[in-house]
């Protein structure tokens, strides 16, 4: 008697979005990306894992406003897309997460793989290259690293030798006073940025001015 065939459930392989989009996590499609689930996916993932003092915590999207905000302070002149482009520096975490480095480190090569995949798509979506110059890559890098150093050591517990440590002390000496926010505003916030930045890019029409902050 021939045995009867075991059928093989197939994984699933994407994420329902709240836009009603359908996004392939394997192979990320720009037409399946929408800045409304970013900004509310980002709005919500907390940085450190969530060990940071305050009531709210620190999230993606509030990390990359600040970021976006040093990268124009550490470069004078910055075209709006390349500001756009470090607005987005996290975006992908609205899928896989805020990963902090070390546990990135000992994923290796398929995870980096994978995050390089949703940043194209991402990129492609919005305007912006594919890779990014290097030049800009760099300086975006860089206002990472002083975000981490005044995260660091207002938020998330670090001395300030830690912090010097592992991220250097931020360069121009630029400081800012670090709040972490609720969801829903800084959600708002990251929404209202892009656009004005999209639209000095010249990436989209014109937006009816609101009176987001």
């Amino acid at each position: 008697m021939a045995k009867a065939k075991q059928s093989k459930t197939v994984p699933r392989a994407w994420q329902r979005m709240l836009s009603g989009r359908r996004l392939d996590l394997l192979d990320p499609s720009p037409l399946d990306v929408e800045i409304e689930d970013i900004a509310h996916g980002l709005a919500r993932v907390a940085r450190w894992n969530g060990q940071t003092v305050g009531e709210h915590g620190y999230s993606v999207a509030q990390h990359s406003m600040l970021v976006e905000e040093i990268t124009a302070e550490l470069s004078p002149g910055i075209e709006p897309r390349w500001r756009l482009a470090a607005l987005l520096h996290d975006a992908s975490e609205y899928v896989i997460g805020d990963m902090i480095s070390p546990f990135k480190a000992a994923l290796g090569l398929d995870y980096r793989t994978f995050e390089e995949r949703l940043e194209t798509a991402v990129h492609i979506r919005f305007g912006l290259p594919p890779k990014l110059p290097a030049a800009v890559k760099a300086v975006i890098k860089q206002a990472d690293r002083a975000s981490a150093y005044l995260e660091a050591t207002q938020l998330a517990g670090f001395s300030l030798e830690e912090a010097l440590g592992f991220f250097g002390a931020p360069a121009n000496g630029f400081h800012a006073q670090l709040e972490p926010l609720p969801a829903q505003v800084v959600q708002e916030r990251y929404l209202h940025r892009f656009h004005l930045l999209s639209e000095a890019a010249g990436f989209e029409p014109a937006r009816q001015a609101d009176n987001t902050e």
